[in-house]
């Protein structure tokens, strides 16, 4: 991987991680790192699950590829807000 693909990897995984904390309601005690991290680790499993539905390869903005990866950042928030959440008890 290129300097270009890792700058693009982190900053697609800042955008997903963040629209993932927009869509949850109240709020989530992680820091801008993790979300960045749960993003990026999210925008690799949205593309791998999409990849195989064959909605990842289409012309243009590829929406449902977005939508899976915002999801699984969602899921990825509220696992890591809740860990987080215990550990500081």
């Amino acid at each position: 991987m290129t300097i270009g693909g890792i700058i693009t990897a982190i900053i697609i995984g800042a955008v997903i991680g963040a629209l993932a904390r927009l869509v949850l309601p109240g709020r989530q005690n992680i820091s801008i790192l993790l979300t960045i991290i749960v993003g990026i680790v999210a925008a690799l499993i949205g593309t791998a699950i999409a990849k195989p539905l064959g909605v990842a390869d289409t012309p243009g903005i590829d929406w449902i590829e977005l939508i899976l990866q915002v999801a699984v950042a969602a899921v990825g928030v509220t696992v890591v807000a809740g860990i987080s959440a215990r550990r500081g008890r």
